[in-house]
């Protein structure tokens, strides 16, 4: 101390703290550290300055503005624990208002980051998984970030927050098209002009004499820039305010010349109460931003910037945060991403009512009424839910105004659902929204959530009921018209070869002959007769005339071989027409309406569906278009409308729909509808957003993550066949 030293700086732990705060407070000698105030339970040296502004308050707004409820801190250092510490204790003031529940995990061994990080994956199995990474330098940060990759933890989902302004001086772009989501801070801003300038004069000095020249200058090179122009600005503040203060000062081994360091003569330094309270009046602009000190020596009115970096895109700044303010987000940059929190604006989610994909709740007895996205329930509800969960947000579920899905208006604008994305009226549209190539002009479409295609509905025929020729159903008349024809001829042929035969015809006549009992035997085998015996052969009786001659004897197995056969056959049909009952529908595909004219059809008035006959080239469903337009009142307003029309029209109108649709209403009771022939096409229903909408991505990795875990697949059993109200057969369920 006698030496002529004014105060100190360096690098304060934890564990050094308090001997530093302790020296300042016996001896008045000031203490400029390079790191952030610690959470201290004792009350602060006034003799300490920090020069790296706090940083807890910043993480926990953003950990809000983000929608965290869950999170896990691993960190590997003293400083990690204490800022875990800083923030456990901010959320616990907090908790009226932030509620996160956040767990600290000490990374010990970098080398053993993988088991670790592997051990914490299995155990945390909610849909989104945040972190808080604390390292205590790049190469511990860069070596983790390497084995979350290994592990697999770079994906849709995973979100990390990085302290400090580690997220500016590593390079992420192996995480770019993982899909996972990274946070963090940057307290020097690049594009400032003076940053600039000096960090091009740095890389001029060559890096042979100058090690490090031609490399970016790391932060903490910038804050002891910053703290020297504190302290040449506190001093020189003094030596103008004050000249004659430090008289003594310059003079050998006087700077402290007053103060005693030993220990039965404990002495502090009269100039140090001076020197600490020029040091935090100081006001300036450093290379870390706005400089300025409160009362106990920690940066006020600074400013950190939050950089982001998401799913095909590269770190870029989307806000910033300061100690007055909180966070601020930078609209333009991020493409209003201030949604996912209750204190910011929501995704607006426009959909329209159109059973299973949404419909309204039901309300159940004494229950108290739903209110917001509650009041509403479906197959696209529970979808909405999914992805929001996934991805991280919160949203207001709306109904399209005009109750249309959309098409393009005569003015060339579009109405509906696609109106409202275009006219940025909403975010999201979540709702059995075709994927087509005329819509992907004007909106962007995720992968499909559905297949589907254009089919035919009709009113389900009434079952047959056996009349009077029933027995002839089993083979076509034409069948039993070549029997009739067969048996004529074969028993014609028998009368003629046992007529010119050499041979007789021999056995006793099946007439009954009223003669002698020692009366000869007839031998008249007559055309009569011959029927007779072809009757007796098909009906598998037989009599006792038989042919003698070979040619007759070949005739008559002949035809008993084809009555067998035949008989076997019809047995066999029939047994199957008696216990089941037959609908005999009046078409069988699309194509046999344009064939007709007792049934009429159409679809709705206005959609993917009538794009398609409006725009196909198959002849088949070029004119049902034209009988359509010829006939306006064929459209109908809604799919309830449709399906309304199919039932009450006694079977003279047929309508076109989506299958997946046509499968929900045939499932409802009465259960007289039912789909008819193979679909017309295929497609997709997709979740719309906005062109260039920053939730695209996103959305669409979710919807694959929902298609490739089967949730999907559940969410299709669940409302259309596990609620379905009739059976395989189309009878109603007991």
């Amino acid at each position: 101390m006698p030496k002529g030293i004014f105060l100190l700086y360096g690098v304060a732990d934890p564990q050094t703290l308090d001997v530093t705060e302790s020296f300042g407070k016996t001896f008045h000698l000031p203490f400029i550290s390079h790191d952030q105030p610690p959470l201290s339970f004792s009350p602060p040296s006034n003799f300490s300055i920090f020069m790296t502004p706090s940083q807890h308050k910043a993480l926990i707004d953003v950990m809000s503005y983000y929608d965290w409820n869950k999170a896990i801190y691993i960190y590997d250092s003293e400083q990690g624990l204490q800022r875990f510490q800083q923030i456990y204790s901010e959320l616990h003031k907090r908790r009226k208002h932030d509620y996160i529940k956040i767990e600290g995990i000490r990374l010990k061994d970098s080398c053993d980051s993988y088991s670790l990080l592997r051990h914490i994956d299995s155990n945390y199995h909610d849909f989104r998984k945040n972190f808080v990474l604390d390292f205590s330098s790049n190469a511990v940060l860069i070596h983790v970030l390497h084995q979350i990759k290994n592990v697999g933890m770079h994906r849709t989902g995973y979100h990390y927050l990085i302290t400090e302004t580690r997220i500016s001086e590593i390079d992420l772009k192996e995480f770019k098209y993982g899909g996972v989501n990274f946070t963090g801070f940057r307290l020097v801003n690049p594009n400032d002009a003076s940053t600039k300038n000096f960090q091009k004069n740095w890389s001029k000095l060559g890096h042979v004499n100058w090690p490090g020249s031609n490399y970016p200058i790391k932060l903490e090179a910038w804050i002891t820039l910053d703290a020297v122009s504190v302290i040449i600005s506190a001093l020189g503040r003094l030596m103008k305010t004050s000249p004659s203060l430090f008289k003594q000062t310059f003079k050998k081994n006087a700077a402290l010349g007053d103060a005693k360091c030993r220990f039965e003569q404990v002495q502090p330094w009269s100039l140090g109460l001076e020197v600490i309270k020029s040091i935090k009046q100081v006001q300036l602009n450093g290379y870390t931003g706005p400089i300025s000190f409160d009362e106990l020596g920690q940066r006020i009115n600074f400013r950190y910037e939050v950089l982001e970096m998401t799913f095909n895109s590269h770190v870029k700044q989307i806000g910033s945060w300061n100690d007055s303010h909180g966070l601020l987000l930078n609209e333009s940059e991020t493409k209003s991403i201030t949604l996912i929190t209750s204190n910011h604006t929501k995704v607006i989610v426009s959909s329209i009512l159109s059973a299973p994909y949404l419909m309204i709740k039901m309300q159940r007895g004494d229950a108290p009424p739903n209110s917001g996205n509650e009041i509403y329930e479906g197959f696209c509800k529970e979808l909405a839910d999914k992805i929001a969960e996934i991805v991280g947000f919160k949203y207001i579920l709306k109904l399209v105004s005009d109750n249309k899905y959309g098409t393009v208006t005569e003015n060339g604008s579009w109405n509906g659902m696609v109106g409202e994305l275009e006219r940025e009226v909403a975010d999201l549209a979540i709702a059995p929204l075709t994927i087509s190539s005329i819509r992907e002009r004007t909106i962007d479409f995720s992968k499909p959530f559905m297949t589907l295609g254009i089919s035919v509905m009709i009113r389900k025929p009434e079952k047959q009921k056996p009349g009077v020729l029933s027995f002839t159903d089993p083979l076509h008349y034409r069948i039993w018209l070549c029997v009739v024809l067969a048996y004529l001829g074969v028993s014609f042929v028998l009368f003629a070869v046992n007529s010119f035969s050499s041979r007789n015809l021999h056995g006793i006549n099946c007439e009954l002959v009223k003669e002698e009992s020692h009366a000869e035997e007839s031998n008249d085998f007559n055309l009569a007769n011959s029927l007779w015996f072809s009757l007796s052969a098909f009906m598998q009786q037989g009599c006792t005339l038989s042919p003698r001659s070979v040619s007759g004897r070949v005739a008559g197995s002949s035809w008993w071989f084809f009555t067998l056969i035949l008989i076997s056959t019809y047995t066999a049909n029939l047994a199957a027409f008696l216990t089941i009952e037959r609908m005999l529908t009046p078409i069988q595909s699309a194509s046999d309406l344009p064939k007709q004219n007792q049934i009429s059809y159409g679809t709705l008035d206005g959609g993917s569906t009538k794009d398609f006959f409006r725009m196909s080239k198959v002849e088949a469903f070029e004119a049902m278009w034209k009988f359509m337009e010829a006939n306006k009142h064929v459209y109908v307003k809604s799919t309830d409308e449709g399906v309304e029309r199919v039932k009450s029209s006694k079977g003279k109108y047929a309508f076109l729909l989506e299958s997946t649709m046509n499968e929900y209403y045939n499932q409802k009771k009465p259960c007289d509808t039912m789909k008819v022939g193979p679909d017309l096409d295929s497609k997709g229903y997709g979740v719309a957003t906005r062109v260039g909408h920053y939730l695209k991505e996103p959305v669409g990795l979710a919807v694959l993550q929902l298609r490739e875990s089967g949730e999907l697949t559940k969410l299709h059993k669940k409302w259309w066949f596990d609620k379905g109200e009739c059976s395989a057969d189309g009878d109603k369920k007991c």
